[in-house]
This record gives structure tokens, sequence and C-alpha cells, in this order.
């Protein structure tokens, strides 16, 4: 299979806190990746660390084979864990928006997503509420054509019913040449949706393996795996 994401020694430190340090990590293609953890367990670290906002103090990461800089941005979707959009624009200033920054872009099949959730294209994103918002930020992250998609706690902040439709879009409209990276503490919603896991604390890699390995080999699911590992 091939390599989508590669992690190699990846340490990064806040003064003398260490908010990272992890060793080899691969991830490959096809893959939908939980990197989960207890909240500042280093989750939100890593994403920055892989999408290129923060600079590693150590180690190396190679997307497609290419090490993290101006290139990679062109191949990796990344959604934050907070709205990242004005409030002025309206639903067609976003979509236009990307479409001028992100040659991968599929508008089309954004516009298709946006219709069968009724959002008007002339609607503010000022009015709708936080639910509709973060679905309108997931659209545009997922429309792109991208090697690898980084969701910073997609569903965190959104009713069960909206969750269900963000991890529906997530699987439904990924490319399956790519790495998608779900980043999130709640366990029993995405892991229906996982190939593989990652335990994060502490800045550290607690665990990590295939999911139904660790249903059929254990006979526990993800989330009673982690309350099991991560129990006070």
């Amino acid at each position: 299979m091939e390599t989508v994401l590669e992690i190699k020694n990846l340490k990064k430190s806040y003064g003398k806190k260490t908010a990272l340090n992890i060793g080899d990590l691969e991830f490959e293609k096809g893959k939908i990746v939980g990197l989960l953890g207890p909240n500042g367990s280093g989750k939100t670290t890593f994403i920055k660390l892989v999408s290129g906002l923060l600079t590693a103090d150590a180690g190396d990461i190679k997307v497609g084979g290419i090490s993290i800089g101006v290139e990679t941005k062109r191949i990796v979707s990344y959604l934050p864990d907070t709205n990242y959009l004005f409030d002025w624009m309206k639903t067609k200033d976003v979509i236009a928006f990307f479409k001028d920054f992100y040659k991968d872009f599929d508008e089309k099949l954004a516009l298709s997503m946006l219709d069968k959730l009724g959002i008007d294209l002339k609607q503010s994103l000022k009015s709708m509420s936080k639910g509709t918002k973060e679905k309108v930020q997931l659209i545009l992250v997922m429309s792109r054509r991208a090697k690898l998609y980084l969701l910073d706690e997609p569903i965190g902040g959104v009713d069960p019913a909206a969750r269900d439709y963000i991890l529906k879009t997530i699987i439904s409209n990924y490319n399956e040449e790519a790495v998608v990276i779900i980043a999130t503490h709640l366990i029993g919603d995405v892991e229906n949706v996982l190939d593989d896991f990652i335990f994060i604390d502490d800045g550290k890699v607690v665990l990590s393996g295939s999911v139904d390995e660790i249903r059929e080999e254990e006979g526990k699911s993800i989330d009673n795996l982690f309350r099991e590992v991560f129990k006070c």
C-alpha cells in the first residue's frame, strides 16, 4: 500500500512544556484514522504540525513523499477546530473563495452537498446556526481532491443528528487515494467510520492499531478500549 503520510521522531515544545514527542508513524492511502485522546493530549498540535501551521523542533513529516512546506499545502485539506471564515461572507462567497484558492476544489460537488442541506447560497454565515456553519466548513474541506484530510474535532460542537451527517459526508466524499485523520475525544461517535486508531496522551502515542483487529481479537469496541487505557 502507498504511504501518504510519514512521521519520523516528531517533537514540539512550548517553552519548557513538551507538547508532542512521538516516534515513527505511517498512514496508508484509503484509510480513515482516528487520532484519539483527552483534551490537551496533543491532537491539535499534531494536526497543526502536519498542516504546516506549526514548525517542529525536531523530526520529519512527509506528505506524498514531500517534506512539509508550500508544496504540501496543495495536497492537504485542513479543517480547524474553530471557525475560519468571516461572518459577513455569504455561502456563495466562500464557494468562490475556495474555487480561487484551491485548484483541486470541486465546485460541483460542494454545490450538490449544500443543495441537499437546503442551504441558500445567498445566506450569510452570520445568520447560520453553529451546526450549519460547521457543516458548510466541512463541505468546503471535503470538496477538495486532496491527498490528506486533517479534521480537528469536526463533530465537537454539533448535535447528534448533525454528527451523523458530518460522518456520512466524510465517508462519502473523501478521495480513496487519500488519508483522512479525524482528531477527536468523542470516540463512540466516530469509531464506526474508522479503519485505524491512534491513542495519544501527554504528547505521546499510547496505543495504535486496526479497529477491526481490536474488535476481533480483544472483543472490545474502541470506545471501551479507550476508557480502559485512559481510566482515572
